[in-house]
């Protein structure tokens, strides 16, 4: 396939781009700038200059492409997370850009659409298993998301193929705030953000990436893209630990976060997710079954 990645020099697209062209595709992606556009030619894709909200021009770009894959995003950095005002670029690209991608691929008669979304928009489910017929809830950092999975299912509904990814938190080398993590537990710090026993899904880039590839084979609809086995934030706090060789000497923020309401929803709920739409839709597997696994190859690669 001529797949066109948005996103594609982000923290999950730097991994995207190098297994969709593995799996055989011809990958072109969008630049912003001439340093995105290097990133992306050394990766292995075509890079294109091309807004995200310009959609004569998107139009134009995805004239002959079988796939659009929508994996841009703008997350503020873990200093300025619980602050509203640190979303809004976030909230722009995944609402107004997402519905530029949609109205630009049915413009140019492109037959697939994939959009990327989490599992963050799901309500607290405690110890439940929760499938993607579990309840959302539309909490004021999660409108990006939930307006870009509303584009995607425009545009099935406009006769086209659109597939919404609900990743788990991402983890990896690229994933800043992971990276900071794992640089606490190296100062015997481990992070656990609401109750010990909440469950946090993740999912590993590498993993995520193998399931941007698997995604263009779905039928539309939605999926979660996570880890066979979500573990407690306090089992989470402890595999990395094993991983960097370090004890904890001191965890938290505990039940602080939830001071703050909805700004850190995302990260005090508990989340058990489950994967066995996707496996079973399209044969994916992660290579990671749980961030016990990817926190020891995380660590040896950094």
């Amino acid at each position: 396939m001529h797949v066109f990645v948005t996103g594609g020099t982000g923290a999950i697209g730097r991994y995207a781009v190098p297994a969709l062209i593995a799996a055989g595709h011809r990958v072109s992606g969008l630049a912003r700038s001439d340093a995105a556009a290097a990133s992306l030619t050394l990766a292995g894709a075509t890079p294109v200059h091309v807004s995200l909200f310009d959609v004569p021009a998107l139009t134009d770009a995805f004239a002959g492409c079988d796939a659009v894959v929508n994996l841009a995003s703008a997350l503020p950095s873990t200093a300025t997370f619980p602050f509203y005002s640190a979303w809004r670029e976030c909230l722009k690209i995944r609402s107004a850009g997402s519905a530029a991608v949609v109205d630009a691929a049915l413009a140019a008669g492109v037959p697939r659409v994939v959009q990327e979304s989490v599992v963050m928009v799901y309500d607290d489910g405690g110890s439940a298993w929760l499938d993607e017929s579990s309840p959302a809830d539309p909490y004021p950092i999660s409108r990006g998301n939930h307006a870009a999975e509303a584009s995607a299912l425009r545009f099935t509904e406009a006769g086209g193929s659109g597939t919404v990814l609900r990743f788990g938190l991402f983890y990896g080398v690229g994933a800043a705030h992971s990276e900071e993590i794992m640089a606490m537990a190296r100062r015997h710090v481990g992070l656990v953000a609401g109750r010990p026993g909440s469950y946090q899904s993740s999912i590993h880039l590498a993993d995520a990436a193998s399931a941007v590839a698997a995604a263009l084979e779905a039928a539309a609809g939605t999926y979660n893209v996570v880890d066979d086995e979500p573990l407690t934030k306090l089992a989470n706090a402890e595999a990395l630990a094993d991983a960097v060789d370090r004890r904890r000497w001191v965890t938290g923020p505990g039940r602080a976060p939830y001071a703050l309401g909805d700004r850190t929803t995302s990260l005090t709920r508990s989340l058990r997710v489950s994967n066995a739409k996707f496996r079973s839709g399209v044969g994916w597997s992660p290579r990671y079954p749980s961030v016990r696994e990817g926190y020891v190859q995380m660590a040896a690669q950094l």
